[in-house]
């Protein structure tokens, strides 16, 4: 569940529930908040080496060209990730410095950065056979691109290699060609959902230029 707000400026009251990743039963009864502090949880899927739950998340804006980054992390029960109070773990925002400072030093780092406005708004790791060996067992990311930077980021779907369990390099780039041109501010789309088809080729959908594209291997 997203946040009502950016950093909380329409109170804490409209944020129950929310920045959250809820659980809840098939017939809607036993509703918990398995971990909070996630400002925009989204992508949710489970590594395959591990079974550990992992989320793409899209971080608050407004605090510059580098911050705050965007990020996948694995997700523990019970953790609390920061939003609004601090970013990247104990990070405060200075917008409410000083307001929560136990939510502060209990504040997880998140397991890996994607770069400060891409807007990750998708995940998913890659469990099929058609890509090359390379792939497997990785996530991609799409990156749903800046409206809060000066320079384009994101506006991609980026590949990130996992070894046991873990991250294990950059990101690399997967999908791009979305951005028309850098100094106009012109982009032919915006990836954001990711999905694994059984034949093993990856579904990207992309809400600014209305396509859904199928990315597989060269016959």
């Amino acid at each position: 569940m997203g946040s009502a707000s950016n950093a909380g400026e329409y109170g804490l009251a409209e944020e129950e529930r929310r920045a959250a990743i809820l659980e809840v039963r098939p017939d809607g009864s036993g509703e918990r908040v398995y971990a909070g502090g996630l400002r925009n949880p989204n992508g949710l899927d489970f590594e395959p080496a591990t079974g550990a739950m992992w989320a793409a998340v899209n971080e608050r804006d407004e605090l510059g060209d580098e911050l705050v980054p965007d990020y996948i992390t694995s997700v523990r029960e019970g953790a609390f990730y920061g939003w609004p109070f601090s970013y990247y773990g104990r990070h405060e925002d200075p917008r409410l410095k000083g307001q929560r400072p136990d939510l502060v030093a209990q504040a997880v780092v998140p397991d890996y950065a994607l770069g400060s406005h891409v807007a990750a708004l998708g995940f998913t790791f890659y469990d099929g056979e058609a890509f090359p060996g390379e792939y497997r067992g990785g996530a991609f990311v799409g990156r749903h691109g800046s409206w809060n930077r000066a320079a384009f980021s994101g506006y991609d779907v980026v590949f990130v290699p996992f070894a046991d369990g873990r991250p294990s390099g950059p990101p690399r780039p997967f999908l791009t060609g979305f951005v028309a041109d850098e100094g106009g501010k012109e982009v032919h789309g915006r990836p954001c959902g990711l999905a694994v088809l059984p034949d093993g080729s990856l579904l990207v959908a992309d809400d600014a230029g209305d396509t859904v594209w199928r990315v597989g291997p060269k016959s």
